[in-house]
């Protein structure tokens, strides 16, 4: 049995029942799925979730799914690594990362969302699934929906790193690559969307597939002991990551698994699309569109769906927000896998600089326990760093040269 209760309209509050519906008919505001806490109080303990597999799943009763899930069954649960190297380097007292290069299947954290979104596609009907995407997604609908026996329509700008492209063909979707950003590519998605009966991901699955990014936030706090963290830093493209992250935290203060919550949330962006954070600096909540340009193609949505949203929690909870110029994002990058060993996606570039700035201007204190959530893979984006990093010494195979070449290594 599921808990949730319907969609309500995140504008004027109307209700709607659970079908595939993503915008109110009466004022056009975004839905979002309403869940019964009360009864998710009277049974979800943290005994219960401890008890339960090391997925995602573990937290279904805040999941807006009735019946067990069929996607995704062994995503989620990435690891919370503390990392003592990094902030001894940036000068920080207790820094955590939530390590979502190591989600299953396709390394980023879409593959959360698409888990939830896949699981509600079965449970709806849908036999064909589909997406607009700048890469990461579509991966995860790829694989996700491949696995599920699904259908896959996947629209992605033409112009996504190739590494990206390949990685989306290997499991033999239907790939069509459009000629324009990623906001015409979600323009026309809306209108195939109209016309054609397919569970697109974010657009009519938009409300359940949306909730999968709490999954983020329920295990953040619970590997940090059932504490909430004082700060986290959050990529922006859409904004949804960041609102569901807030919300996660809020949900588990209601239903009592959690007893403070005094989070700060931030929001990072690059630079050549910063809409979100832009709002934020100039103390508006009206996102003005802008044209992606930034290697963190990732999070290059110019118009972003949640942006208001996003500026909303930031205002909440007394955060504020950072961009970063591409040289920060490939410093940030190398200056992560150099100091714990991880190697993320471009968006992970964005936060870790994002985040040092943000320390530096005194936003973030140096004592608070802070997360930054690193949501993709750097092998994704490996042509980012390409000319970025130091050569290898070349030698001939024998103890002589190798010798040689030592004695410059160590001199």
């Amino acid at each position: 049995m599921g808990y949730v209760k319907g969609l309500k309209c995140r504008e004027c509050a109307r209700e709607y029942p659970v079908d595939p519906i993503y915008v109110c008919e009466f004022c056009f505001g975004p839905l979002e799925v309403v869940y019964d806490l009360d009864g998710i109080k009277k049974i979800m303990t943290r005994e219960l979730i401890e008890s339960r597999q090391h997925t995602l799943w573990r937290y279904i009763e805040l999941l807006p799914i009735d019946k067990d899930p069929t996607s995704g069954l062994n995503s989620g649960f990435t690891p919370l690594v503390k990392a003592d190297n990094l902030a001894k380097h940036i000068g920080m007292r207790e820094l955590y990362i939530k390590d979502d290069t190591v989600t299953h299947p396709t390394l980023s954290f879409k593959d959360r969302v698409v888990a939830i979104a896949l699981s509600k596609a079965k449970e709806f009907g849908f036999d064909t699934v589909a997406c607009a995407s700048t890469g990461n997604l579509a991966h995860a609908v790829s694989a996700h929906g491949a696995a599920g026996g699904f259908k896959r329509f996947i629209f992605i700008p033409a112009s996504l790193e190739k590494s990206k492209i390949i990685a989306s063909l290997a499991y033999e979707p239907n790939l069509i690559a459009v000629d324009g950003n990623y906001d015409d590519v979600n323009r026309l998605c809306s209108e195939v969307a109209n016309k054609y009966n397919w569970a697109f991901v974010n657009i009519n699955i938009r409300p359940f597939y949306a909730e999968g990014s709490k999954t983020q936030g329920y295990e953040i706090v619970e590997q940090l002991g059932w504490k909430a963290p004082d700060a986290v830093v959050v990529p922006c493209a859409s904004g949804s990551l960041l609102t569901k992250i807030w919300k996660s935290f809020k949900e588990l203060k209601e239903i009592g698994l959690i007893d403070d919550l005094h989070t700060k949330v931030f929001s990072a962006q690059a630079t050549g699309c910063s809409p979100i954070v832009r709002a934020i600096k100039d103390d508006v909540d009206v996102i003005k569109p802008v044209k992606p340009d930034t290697i963190a193609k990732s999070l290059a949505i110019g118009n972003p769906a949640d942006g208001y949203y996003a500026t909303k929690v930031i205002q909440e909870t007394g955060g504020f927000g950072a961009d970063v110029s591409d040289e920060e994002i490939i410093s940030a990058i190398k200056l992560m896998a150099k100091t714990e060993g991880i190697f993320a996606e471009t968006a992970g570039g964005v936060t870790l600089a994002s985040a040092i700035k943000l320390v530096e201007s005194g936003h973030i204190d140096r004592d608070a326990v802070t997360v930054l959530c690193i949501t993709g893979n750097g092998l994704k984006t490996r042509e980012a760093i390409v000319g970025h990093t130091v050569e290898p010494y070349h030698i001939d195979p024998n103890l002589k040269s190798f010798e040689a070449t030592l004695k410059k290594i160590i001199k």
